[in-house]
């Protein structure tokens, strides 16, 4: 009897991939932290690790986004973070709601519109969070009051998140398609006829403007590093 990719494909194969992008994510972030807004002793840095685990909501769902997360928050938090429980907790929180969101839109209907639309929600869903527990949680990692981080929230929690999430989405539509054509190519992940359909109608428009919105979140970065 004839069954579909998803569930031929080899669950041992799907662990490897899962556990190689993980280790991929992890280094990402061990040596792609680059320092974007900063007040006193706290500096925001950007780290690219959410676009693997975009990754892997789109290739195999929210559940694996999540686990994925928690995995190499968890690691992060054991090795070169200083940041110990609460960054943990904020890595977590801040992954999950822009990229499970993501996986989830995208699951529905695999096409670069829902990718799309998937990243815009889990970008907007991601910086409500995490004003909002910034708020709850950045007092008392400071061990300042509560009335001296409103302040902070909409001259640097807001812009942070909102110019990280956007270099994430857009390198995550800039590279998700050569990205799962070289697994593809290798075996690492089931083929999806219509996914790659759908991903080549919409390309080039989608790839033009994620490009402008790059650039424009990198020109704010180096504004805001005075490198401009």
């Amino acid at each position: 009897m004839q069954t579909s990719t998803t569930t031929t494909f080899s669950r041992t194969r799907k662990l490897t991939t899962l556990a190689c992008l993980s280790a991929i994510s992890y280094v990402m972030w061990a040596v792609g932290r680059i320092p974007v807004l900063s007040a006193g002793p706290l500096i925001l840095r950007y780290d690219p690790k959410d676009i693997v685990i975009a990754f892997v909501g789109f290739m195999f769902g929210p559940l694996s986004a999540f686990a994925v997360s928690v995995v190499v928050s968890f690691v992060q938090m054991i090795t070169l973070s200083t940041t110990g429980p609460i960054g943990f907790v904020m890595n977590v929180i801040s992954t999950c709601t822009f990229v499970c969101t993501a996986a989830y839109i995208y699951r529905k209907r695999r096409t670069i519109k829902s990718a799309v639309i998937g990243l815009a929600c889990g970008l907007l869903l991601m910086t409500a969070t995490m004003m909002l527990w910034n708020y709850i949680i950045t007092p008392i990692w400071m061990g300042v009051p509560r009335v001296a981080v409103v302040p902070l929230l909409l001259t640097l929690f807001l812009p942070f998140n909102l110019i990280s999430g956007g270099l994430n989405a857009t390198l995550t539509l800039l590279l998700y398609k050569p990205l799962t054509r070289a697994l593809r190519g290798i075996g690492m992940i089931p083929e999806r006829e219509n996914e790659l359909a759908a991903t080549k109608k919409w390309s080039l428009g989608v790839f033009l403007v994620a490009g402008l919105v790059f650039i424009s979140c990198v020109l704010v970065v180096m504004v805001f590093q005075d490198v401009i």
